[in-house]
């Protein structure tokens, strides 16, 4: 991917801030955010639902690579945050008054959301 991401979507930005404090890019997939919807879709890529978690994984590992490589070009480290009562937030302040207040990478976390199952 050689474009950045404000050429990438061009068409879709109406401005452009000169410096970023943070930026959060949310969305859903509509077709598979839900179980029938990626059984679909996995389907239609001929993929068993059981050989996911094999599919899932070279994707995981090609982030968690870059992600390493993005850290380690910009000097800093990843922390994985395995307890949910830690506010990242307060990570990211601990790690800005040790380094200081200057423009670039700061930080990179990592951490695993649990998934709440209830039933009726």
């Amino acid at each position: 991917m050689s474009q950045s991401l404000t050429e990438r979507y061009d068409d879709r930005i109406a401005g452009v801030l000169s410096c970023y404090d943070r930026i959060v890019i949310t969305g859903t997939l509509p077709g598979v955010c839900y179980a029938d919807g990626m059984t679909r879709y996995l389907h239609a890529m001929g993929i068993r639902i059981f050989d996911y978690p094999q599919f899932a994984m070279r994707l995981r590992d090609r982030v968690r690579d870059r992600a390493a490589s993005v850290a380690a070009d910009a000097g800093v480290t990843i922390e994985h945050i395995a307890k949910s009562h830690i506010r990242k937030e307060e990570v990211v302040a601990r790690v800005l008054a040790r380094r200081g207040d200057h423009p670039g990478l700061v930080h990179i976390l990592s951490a695993v959301k649990s998934l709440a199952i209830t039933t009726p």
